[in-house]
């Protein structure tokens, strides 16, 4: 008997903040806006001599491309699977959030370097030119950062456009506030400065982003998923008397994948209760494809990724750091009870 049940992949439901649809005017408004302003503000910052403007042009200039990158993947997302690529290219979000991520890092630190070459050789800063522009930059930024906040929460990808507006913002209202104390009191050494604790701030925001984009990418569970209460569930359910070969892993920002065995002694319980399993992992654990293969322990199964030892008790501590999409797949077919 074949106990192996494949859950219909319910892409269509996931949260609809991270659909390129209702984010694509976003993208597109953002990505002009910044584009136009980008080449007005290195204009202006190279006339005014301030390499806080030019430096936020660069950085304006990061976020064109980390905007681009973000709505690329979220197109990509929802191409369909096919024979080669059986996960459609939904991962390709989890990259763009890893690249947004690097290219925050790389832009804090070219600003850093730059705000050290003019707190050592000091250059006249035109503080009100600087002011004007910056200002204009802060409503830039900060409406384009509005565009993406609701969805920012639920798709790292979408945070990572975000977070390069916002970004921009802080920096801009950093640019307003230096040029206009350089203004009043003309001390210069005011501007790099400025620029050096925005780079410290935005830093801080990008860790969690970079640090969440590399776990999707190393396969862990998604830190909104309970490894140990899906276990239980799953331990739960009628004639299951043991669980092993679970794997649970990212597909993309949004969606959630598992894989696991489970022991039934009495045999298969039929299609309506594992359809009733993979609807309340989709609804209680947000796991949008879960794959099921099921056991009568009558032989001795154990995760061919677990050291050897680890039999039927060692479970519990199969701490899905490990996940192998070519493990969890090849692995769920060859059973014939």
């Amino acid at each position: 008997m074949s106990g192996h049940h494949h859950h219909d992949h319910s892409h269509g439901h996931h949260h609809h903040h991270g659909d390129p649809v209702s984010h694509g005017r976003a993208f597109a408004i953002a990505i002009v806006l910044n584009a136009v302003f980008v080449a007005v503000e290195f204009g202006y910052g190279f006339v005014a001599n301030s390499t806080a403007l030019m430096a936020d042009a660069g950085h304006n200039l990061s976020d064109v491309l980390g905007l681009m990158l973000a709505w690329g993947a979220a197109i990509l997302a929802k191409r369909e699977p096919s024979r080669r690529y059986t996960y459609g290219l939904r991962s390709s979000s989890m990259l763009a959030a890893l690249f947004n991520g690097m290219l925050l890092m790389a832009a804090c630190g070219a600003i850093a370097f730059e705000a050290v070459l003019q707190l050592i050789h000091p250059e006249p800063v035109h503080g009100p030119t600087v002011s004007v522009v910056a200002a204009i930059g802060i409503a830039i930024n900060g409406f384009s950062a509005w565009l993406f906040m609701a969805g920012s929460k639920d798709d790292i990808n979408i945070r990572g456009a975000y977070l390069h507006l916002a970004a921009d913002a802080a920096i801009s209202l950093g640019v307003l506030v230096s040029g206009l104390a350089v203004a009043f009191s003309g001390w210069s050494w005011l501007d790099p400065l400025v620029s050096m604790a925005i780079v410290a701030l935005i830093v801080l925001s990008t860790w969690s982003l970079l640090k969440e984009s590399l776990r999707m990418m190393m396969a862990a569970v998604p830190d909104k998923v309970d490894p140990a209460r899906v276990e239980q569930f799953l331990r739960g359910q009628p004639g299951v008397t043991g669980v092993h070969d679970l794997h649970i892993w990212s597909m993309s920002t949004t969606e959630t994948a598992l894989t696991a065995h489970l022991v039934m002694p009495e045999g298969y319980v039929g299609d309506a209760a594992m359809d009733d399993i993979a609807r309340r992992l989709r609804e209680d654990f947000s796991i949008h494809h879960s794959t099921l293969q099921m056991e009568q322990g009558t032989t001795a199964h154990a995760c061919c990724l677990q050291p050897a030892g680890h039999e039927e008790h060692g479970h519990e501590h199969h701490d899905h750091a490990h996940h192998d999409h070519g493990h969890d797949h090849g692995h769920a077919h060859g059973h014939h009870h």
